[in-house]
């Protein structure tokens, strides 16, 4: 932009208007910035307005379900609305509200009920029952084998947990159906899993473009693309691409917490900590995410505040313990990154991975094997991790210190210069552990046990 209002005015001097161009040029950004600013101001209008409506419709479909309890279709509807809200404000009730009225639905109805099966699942992944929501996904296609929609939610679910052998059929048959929404991005995380990443970006793009394009779907759905997209070129390493999607996602619904904690995500990868502490606040005050208070945890001890970093790690401990369930894996790292409850967070790895198999749950365990001095072990669970060929820079940063705690300079090596390659802003701090690690197996040195970061709160 400034290249081309710069080439503007030099074209205008050298027709004798120097003045008249640079005053046309600020005319221009100043009306460019009237219309982005009058943009945003209605996309805000139109979520405020999206989010009015959906109260308004919760508190309709609560009195005709008070008033007629035998209506699967409405009782269905209030479900899928406690779901909604669910997502857009991480509110946990609302998630066992969706269940509860979503299994009243099914109940009165399984026949053509698509929509009270997909939301029971929904609700049952978001508490990490995948075993459960599985079964309600494999009902789902039972009931109607034909629907792209019905084994795309079984697809997912089978991904997470880690059946990859058993899904790749059913990925191969919803290849046809790249274009359904419903389809395209569980399509694009097979692709990434697989490590082929140009594959899932080409089809969160164009399904992002589709979502815009349809104007009839509600706003928060048409960021979480756009969140999606952004998320997938945050991991590539991709950070100036992962901020336009970002920025679309929340052009389209602004004041979006999990574009907000995205954006806080960007800022950790630049290096920018005050930048991302205040994105990070932004979108806490709307919801806590677990993952989000980690990341400003960690932020914070980076930038060498650690009452902050303790303060935000508490408020972690806290909303974790509000979910039931497994812990969840973005707080269990961060247990073991900092020293605690390592027999703990084991048996919670333990006891996940003999149902949740995926590349991710064995990373869990590998490194809660490193943090208890099992590299053998460790070892040979990150080699399941890795099985895949995501790419991934949490992975290799993972495996490279896992060799080197093996003895493995050469293979730590690798991994570790892999991991910088792809993302070299993937953590706050593991980023300089990482070259520190290099720079020791330059000079020869052996590596010792794992140890707890500078400045962690290990007890």
């Amino acid at each position: 932009m400034r290249r081309t209002i710069a080439a503007a005015a030099v074209c205008a001097l050298a027709l004798g208007g120097g003045g008249a161009g640079w005053a046309h040029a600020r005319e221009v950004r100043v009306q460019a910035a009237r219309a982005s600013a009058q943009a945003v101001a209605q996309a805000a209008a139109r979520a405020a307005a999206e989010e009015r409506t959906r109260d308004l419709d919760l508190a309709f479909y609560e009195a005709r379900v008070k008033a007629d309890p035998f209506s699967a279709l409405d009782v269905g509807k209030l479900a899928s609305l406690h779901a909604r809200r669910a997502r857009e404000t991480g509110d946990w009730e609302d998630y066992l509200r969706a269940e509860k009225e979503a299994r009243t639905s099914l109940s009165l109805r399984a026949q053509r009920n698509g929509q009270g099966f997909s939301t029971l699942a929904g609700a049952l992944m978001a508490q990490h029952r995948f075993v459960e929501a599985r079964q309600v996904a494999e009902r789902y296609v039972a009931q109607d084998p034909a629907s792209a929609s019905a084994r795309g939610l079984l697809a997912e679910i089978e991904l997470e947990l880690g059946r990859y052998d058993e899904v790749r059929p059913l990925f191969g048959s919803l290849q046809k159906d790249a274009r359904n929404l419903a389809v395209a991005p569980r399509l694009a995380r097979w692709a990434e899993i697989n490590g082929r990443t140009d594959e899932a970006r080409e089809i969160l793009y164009r399904a992002s473009h589709d979502a815009e394009a349809r104007g009839d779907m509600p706003l928060e759905q048409v960021a979480w693309f756009h969140l999606r997209t952004g998320d997938l070129e945050l991991r590539a390493g991709r950070l100036d691409a992962a901020e336009r999607a970002y920025g679309l996602g929340l052009r389209a619904h602004p004041g979006d917490a999990r574009l907000l904690d995205g954006m806080a995500r960007l800022a950790a990868a630049r290096g920018q900590w005050e930048r991302a502490l205040a994105y990070g606040e932004q979108g806490l005050a709307k919801a806590l995410d677990p993952a989000t208070l980690a990341l400003m945890s960690e932020v914070a001890l980076a930038r060498g505040d650690r009452a902050k970093a303790e303060e935000y790690a508490q408020v972690m401990q806290v909303s974790v313990a509000r979910q039931k369930g497994s812990y969840h894996r973005a707080w269990a790292l961060f247990l073991l990154d900092h020293g605690q409850e390592v027999e703990t967070v084991a048996a919670q790895a333990r006891g996940d991975v003999a149902t949740r198999r995926d590349v991710y749950g064995w990373d869990l365990l590998a490194w809660t094997l490193h943090h208890q001095g099992r590299s053998v072990e460790a070892r040979q669970a990150m080699a399941q991790a890795l099985r895949m060929g995501t790419e991934d820079a949490q992975l290799f940063y993972h495996a490279g210190a896992i060799a080197r705690a093996a003895g493995d300079d050469r293979a730590a090596e690798a991994y570790l210069r892999r991991a910088l390659k792809l993302n070299p802003g993937w953590h706050p701090t593991q980023p300089a552990a990482a070259r520190a690690a290099l720079d020791s197996i330059a000079a020869g040195q052996h590596a010792g046990p794992p140890a707890p970061p500078t400045g962690s709160r290990a007890r």
